[in-house]
């Protein structure tokens, strides 16, 4: 039998069939299926944005850098592959230089304390793990989440919490989200094939069970479309992670940050079993310690995603 429309409610769609099941075993909290055909507000990529230098004063630590790999401390590389998509956690500059955001700031930081220099790839979340698990990277970074089934096929270093978080316009009534619940009967859109689209799946089943009316959910191939959605009134809410939203909120004129209802561990993926887990560990370590971190997050407001302390395959949640 098929479904009845009242359960699954109209959705838009931006990303290839095969962009989903490729995302099946690690799902990118930023989906990058491609860019939107739509342009993403000026203000939130101008040419200076993110141009601040906290890192180039970083120096080389001669005993966290002697824990290297013998292989990887005789290249003198770290090769990263970047997923890149909007701002604070990396992005393109309009004026086409690389790519600026906390990650890009973080693993660039984590290789000059290593002694290593970076050469990074633009990369998408299925071939970031396939090239991990077959050596054409040492580390990967697109605002990875923690979950127990990702553990399974990489390893993570912690170096952020983010969370699940809502963002309005400037005129809507509402002031906060508490749960899922309070977005039945509300149009909502998300990333294409992220963990959010699953969770307001979900939370649309169970505002239908309990005979409330159900979640428009619109999913969108990347951040700039789906933040045009909002702004032209296509939609009522986005959901999606908290660092992109309360970041935008800043640079966007109209777009209104609520609240967030969960926080999740981020993570620095490496080859499963890799022997760089550990001096990466460390050298996110020695950032906290000696205040490039805390630089860092200051640079891109990102300071509620601070940990104190970095870890090898922490639990999903701080």
């Amino acid at each position: 039998m098929s479904p009845s429309p009242a359960a699954h409610p109209p959705r838009v769609r931006g990303c290839r069939p095969h962009a989903l099941a490729a995302a099946s075993l690690i799902t990118l909290l930023l989906a990058a299926c491609g860019s939107g055909t739509e342009e993403i507000p000026e203000d939130t990529r101008a040419a200076d944005l993110g141009r601040q230098d906290v890192v180039s004063a970083v120096h080389e630590d001669s005993a966290l850098a002697a824990a290297l790999p013998a292989e990887l401390r005789a290249s003198g590389k770290l090769r990263i592959g970047s997923g890149i998509g909007v701002p604070p956690v990396a992005f393109s500059p309009e004026d086409g230089g690389p790519p600026r955001g906390v990650d890009i700031d973080v693993s660039e930081a984590v290789a000059r304390v290593l002694g290593l220099k970076v050469e990074r790839k633009h990369v998408s979340g299925a071939s970031l793990i396939t090239g991990l698990d077959a050596g054409r990277y040492d580390l990967g970074t697109a605002n990875l989440s923690v979950t127990e089934e990702r553990k399974q096929a990489v390893d993570f270093v912690l170096y952020l919490t983010d969370g699940t978080g809502f963002a309005v316009r400037d005129g809507s009534e509402l002031k906060k989200i508490d749960n899922l619940g309070q977005i039945c009967g509300l149009r909502v859109g998300t990333g294409t094939g992220t963990t959010f689209e699953a969770d307001l799946e979900a939370a649309n089943k169970k505002c239908v069970a309990d005979g409330r009316k159900p979640i428009t959910i619109s999913t969108y191939p990347d951040a700039a479309a789906h933040f045009l959605a909002l702004r032209q009134g296509r939609v009522d809410v986005l959901m999606t992670t908290s660092s992109v939203l309360r970041y935008a909120a800043t640079q966007q004129p109209g777009l209104r940050y609520l609240n967030e209802i969960e926080r999740k561990n981020v993570g620095l993926a490496v080859k499963k079993g890799s022997p760089l887990a550990g001096p990466l560990k460390d050298a996110v370590n020695q950032l906290i310690k000696d205040g490039t971190y805390a630089k860092i997050l200051e640079k891109w407001r990102l300071e509620p995603a601070a940990i104190d302390k970095s870890v090898v395959n922490p639990p999903a949640k701080p």
